[in-house]
């Protein structure tokens, strides 16, 4: 049997109802995703903190390092790279980040890239 591939867009939110370098958590394709809004656009994680293993980087703390977009994790502050999923903190792991876009407005979340 073929491994089913998720390759639909999925309308999410309106881009206005994201704050700026703040998170908001929502189900897509079933899966718990992490949607942050930067000065440099919109990106989605994976909402589990590795560390913790609990779904909370959607209330981490969004900024920058070293110009690269970041989030904190709440719980144990590891810093993951919004658009990469990489831990800037221990490069043996990362987070899962799914493809974004705006259209018309509107907030879609595609596949992993």
């Amino acid at each position: 049997m073929a491994a089913h591939t998720v390759t639909e867009w999925t309308a999410v939110c309106r881009l206005a109802d994201l704050e700026v370098d703040r998170g908001k958590s929502a189900l897509v394709h079933g899966q718990a995703i992490a949607l942050f809004r930067t000065a440099d656009g919109v990106h989605a994680l994976a909402n589990h903190d590795p560390f913790s293993r609990g779904s909370a980087l959607a209330r981490g703390l969004v900024g920058t390092r070293d110009d690269v977009p970041i989030v904190g994790s709440p719980w144990h502050g590891h810093v993951f790279d919004l658009r990469t999923g990489c831990c800037l903190d221990d490069d043996h792991v990362r987070v899962t980040t799914y493809a974004v876009r705006v259209v018309a407005g509107v907030v879609e979340v595609g596949p992993r890239p």
